[in-house]
């Protein structure tokens, strides 16, 4: 389950960092230089998904509880906004939902 979570973790900076530098062009007047390594970055993505063993619904899911922790972490870290309680409240319980799906995978 750890190799799980750390390339979940893994695929979600990915999403994130081929997502923002876009963002950063359009919204902060960024090069457009910064479409190569987005993309490049998405491309991982994608791949970084294909390396899960369960069904594809299933790694969307159990991906999505990730997510949601990865993308708080980079919003206090990256962005400097402090997060609330109920930011970390939603994050355990989006990551317990992990656990539970992928604890599951292989028993049905």
């Amino acid at each position: 389950m750890i190799k799980t979570t750390l390339l979940f973790f893994a695929t979600a900076l990915a999403e994130i960092i081929g997502c923002f530098l876009p963002w950063l062009w359009l919204k902060r007047s960024g090069s457009p230089l910064l479409l190569l390594p987005a993309a490049c970055s998405l491309a991982m993505f994608v791949w970084l998904l294909t390396l899960h063993p369960a069904a594809s619904g299933r790694v969307y899911a159990a991906y999505g509880g990730v997510y949601v922790v990865t993308a708080l972490l980079w919003l206090r870290i990256v962005d400097g906004v402090k997060l609330s309680a109920y930011d970390w409240m939603g994050a355990a319980v989006a990551f317990c939902g992990m656990l539970i799906i992928v604890a599951g995978w292989g028993r049905t």
